[in-house]
């Protein structure tokens, strides 16, 4: 059973080989060019060297003096094979080094489009940190052996006519090659079988190795305030050991491999010139034969372990290249209809409103004044079969008016909310926009029509202004702070030192948690889209902020929203009271069903588990309220105390 999988990784490998020639085949030809071209004047060499050594050397040492002429002959000789050579390692190198930086780049690209394309269920599944190494050190290993590649073919080729030669001058040296260069052969294939469980094994942990840094990094604040940066160095050392013995394992065999194939190239030398002598002294064979010979094992050495270095990379990459195809075969793909909605601001048939080069909108018909109708009709949705998260869900969500999800937790808000902005798609009913399927969307048509603010903001590393405007078409400057303005983001944003320029850090690390809120909810809104789902999106928000948000939306406050008309539909998730009791209509979740539908009032008066989740809502709410006010209160005295004491 080993050596069948020994034997299905030499057999993967070799495929990978190919496939890395078919894609760049016009790369792949001049490195092969460039290698081959080396290759033959390396066995050249050792017979210009041994001419030069028997018809100006051994002649000239004989009469005790040199002829300048054949002197200067033998240097061009030299100098015209040493400049060609390097003509040739230019080629294989520039060429080589260019295809596989170019796989690599084509591959990283495929990985990170495919992640691009796989559902929000399928990364749940998998970790960041593995994601990470399978775009990065995974790609990187499955094309190791493409910078190689050329040279290991053109030493086969250089192999067979040195062997050739060898036999030419003289069978005894035919037979020492015959000897020692299919053991080199043999040598490297055992080496790569008994190396390649290893080496996937180091995929894999290095791969675990990245999750759990990624894990402790991302979870920094955590991890310090929780005291468990032991734990985690801990947790993280002990991979880090398993990764190291599994490497010092494979740097053992290879520890003994290595000596025996220097050994065997010298070996290989010393038998030439030992059975050379015997054959010069019975006069079969001359001096330029017998150096040549000598000169032609000493060249091979370095040609001989580029075959050696890509037969011991093959395990590697073929361990690297199992992980990528893990990404690139992922099913779960998306798929996307023909169907495009009606663009915020006119009929379907309409252009967008705004100038010619994609602009703000005009005045005459304001963008986000056609919100839009979203309809859940009997949506089911089970992760696993047997466990239904979401049962026979249904719903309306007018346009232009404004809808709360209220439930305990885990009664499948948000998971409406996914569903709504199709992060995933429903097992059984629909999910439908002015009565489109979500299904029938082109991926931009959704993309512009709805927009998902998250519990859990995301801030990139860059400034405020790319943050909100993400580098789409007609963003300008002049909506991006009515973006701001409409998620009561502008003041802070302006208080910064740089304004729209400032820099974020990582995940915003100079913003508080509600300045995080609003500033994404600003970039969904930057967008115009006709339905926007809230997914508890300010609850970091002072309730007064969170007011004047909501008011702002109502009212079309979005950018080029309508005033006094309805900019949104809108999809809230909501606890506060304050919150539920602006929305049109409250549709009550428990154990993913809908329990009942009504407005704020009817739902109070008429079903107690709301009431009770409402009221219990409010009591933490204002507890958490009533504990700030006294921390706010408290701490100009602490301060005052502080200074005091200073």
């Amino acid at each position: 059973m080993a050596d069948s999988a020994r034997r299905a990784v030499l057999r993967k490998g070799l495929r990978l080989l190919v496939r890395a020639v078919r894609e760049e085949p016009r790369i792949f030809t001049v490195a092969l060019a460039g290698a081959v071209l080396v290759s033959v004047l390396t066995v050249g060499s050792a017979y210009v060297m041994g001419t030069i050594v028997a018809r100006v050397v051994a002649p000239a040492l004989d009469r005790g003096e040199a002829d300048a002429g054949l002197l200067a002959l033998a240097a061009a000789a030299l100098v015209g094979v040493s400049l060609l050579k390097v003509v040739g390692m230019v080629g294989r190198r520039l060429g080589s080094g260019y295809m596989h930086m170019r796989l690599q780049a084509s591959y990283r690209r495929q990985v990170t489009h495919r992640y691009l394309e796989l559902p929000v269920a399928w990364h749940h599944r998998h970790p960041t940190g593995a994601l990470l190494s399978n775009a990065s050190s995974d790609v990187e290993s499955s094309w190791l052996p493409a910078n190689t590649l050329a040279f290991a073919l053109a030493t086969v080729v250089m192999l067979a006519a040195a062997l050739g030669s060898l036999f030419v001058t003289d069978w005894v040296f035919g037979l020492i090659g015959l000897a020692v260069f299919p053991t080199l052969f043999g040598l490297y294939l055992v080496y790569s079988r008994q190396v390649a469980a290893s080496y996937a094994n180091v995929a894999q942990l290095r791969s675990e190795v990245a999750a759990i840094a990624h894990e402790s990094f991302d979870g920094a604040v955590v991890v310090k305030s929780m005291g468990r940066e032991a734990h985690e160095t801990a947790r993280f050392a002990a991979k880090v050991a398993q990764l190291r013995d599994k490497l010092v394992a494979v740097g053992r065999v290879r520890g003994l491999y290595d000596p025996i194939v220097d050994s065997l190239s010298s070996i290989g030398t010393l038998a030439v010139l030992l059975a050379g002598a015997w054959r010069l002294r019975d006069g079969a064979i001359g001096v330029s034969e017998l150096v040549s010979a000598a000169f032609v094992f000493a060249l091979l050495d370095i040609p001989v372990r580029a075959i050696g270095w890509l037969l011991t990379s093959l395990p590697f990459a073929v361990a690297g290249w199992d992980r990528v195809q893990q990404v690139l075969t992922a099913t779960g793909r998306m798929e996307y209809g023909e169907t495009v909605l009606a663009p915020a601001g006119g009929s379907s048939g309409d252009a967008p409103s705004g100038d010619a080069s994609g602009g703000a909108p005009s005045s005459g018909a304001p963008a986000g004044s056609l919100p839009a109708q979203l309809r859940f009709e009997g949506v089911e949705l089970a992760h696993e079969p047997g466990r239904p998260v979401l049962r026979e869900v249904s719903f309306t969500l007018p346009a232009g008016r404004a809808l709360a999800l209220v439930g305990p937790t885990g009664s499948g808000k948000s998971t409406i909310a996914s569903l709504a902005a199709r992060l995933v798609d429903p097992t059984a009913g629909g999910v439908t926009l002015d009565g489109v399927d979500l299904r029938q969307l082109t991926a931009a048509s959704l993309a512009s029509t709805v927009a998902l603010v998250p519990q859990v903001p995301f801030v990139f590393d860059d400034t405020v202004r790319a943050n909100v405007a993400l580098d789409r078409a007609g963003i300008d400057d002049e909506r991006v702070w009515a973006a701001l303005r409409a998620a009561q983001a502008d003041g802070f944003v302006a208080r910064l030192p740089d304004g729209l320029d400032s820099v974020l850090g990582e995940r915003g690390v100079v913003l508080s948690g509600g300045q995080r809120q609003r500033l994404t909810l600003a970039r969904a809104l930057a967008g115009q889209p006709r339905l926007l789902v809230l997914d508890d999106a300010t609850s970091a928000v002072d309730p007064r902020v969170e007011a004047a948000i909501l008011a702002s939306l109502r009212a079309g406050g979005a950018p080029g929203g309508a005033a006094g008309g309805p900019g949104h539909s809108i999809l809230v998730i909501a606890y506060r009271r304050a919150t539920i009791a602006l929305a049109d209509e409250v549709v009550y979740l428990d154990q993913g069903q809908v329990v009942a539908t009504g407005s704020h009032a009817e739902l109070l008066a008429s079903v107690p588990g709301y009431a009770d989740l409402v009221t219990a809502y409010e009591k933490a709410e204002a507890e958490r309220v009533r504990t700030h006010a006294y921390d706010s209160e408290a701490e100009p005295a602490r301060a005052a105390v502080s200074g005091a004491a200073a």
